[in-house]
């Protein structure tokens, strides 16, 4: 695939079996997040459990997005992101922005959200939201490894995360 390692290695070279490393990856739990964004080219999220910090100075986030979401496009365009780590009991908003069928763009009417600075949509009941402008971005495989200077930050009410770990939900 173009681009596949290109910013470590000039060859490619041997790894695990697809299904092997998928097996591997369902059995370590990770926060589940909607990563939004909102600008000229408009408005839409997707479900996402691959995001962590870089550095507090400045203060970054590194998210992966498959390059085959329906999102992508609109969020390259816009520049801007944010993140919505969800709470436990939340598992309906993550399935709603994890179709490609849902009309996202319509689902931030609903009195739950709210923007700051960048105008990405932030859940107000989310653990924390982290509002980001995209510095950079590459492609590594199949995914959009990005990363984001945080802007702002919106702190939810206190509770459980809610977290993938070997294909369901669950509640830290």
């Amino acid at each position: 695939m173009d681009g596949a390692f290109a910013a470590v290695a000039p060859d490619t070279f041997p790894t695990v079996a697809p299904v092997v490393f998928r097996e591997a990856m369902a059995r370590l739990g990770a926060a589940v997040h909607i990563i939004t964004t909102g600008g000229p080219a408009g408005r839409t999220g997707l479900t996402a459990t691959a995001v962590c910090s870089v550095s507090d100075m400045p203060a970054t986030l590194l998210v992966c997005i498959n390059r085959r979401a329906q999102s992508i496009g609109i969020l390259t365009e816009n520049r801007v992101l944010c993140v919505n780590t969800l709470h436990a009991g939340q598992e309906s908003i993550a399935n709603y922005f994890a179709k490609s069928t849902a009309d996202k763009a319509s689902a931030f009417d609903s009195p739950d959200w709210t923007t700051l600075s960048t105008g990405s949509p932030v859940l107000e009941s989310a653990v924390v939201a982290l509002d980001c402008r995209i510095v950079e971005w590459r492609a590594v495989a199949t995914h959009i490894v990005i990363y984001a200077a945080v802007e702002g930050v919106h702190n939810g009410p206190p509770g459980p995360a809610l977290v993938y770990h070997d294909r369901a939900y669950k509640h830290v």
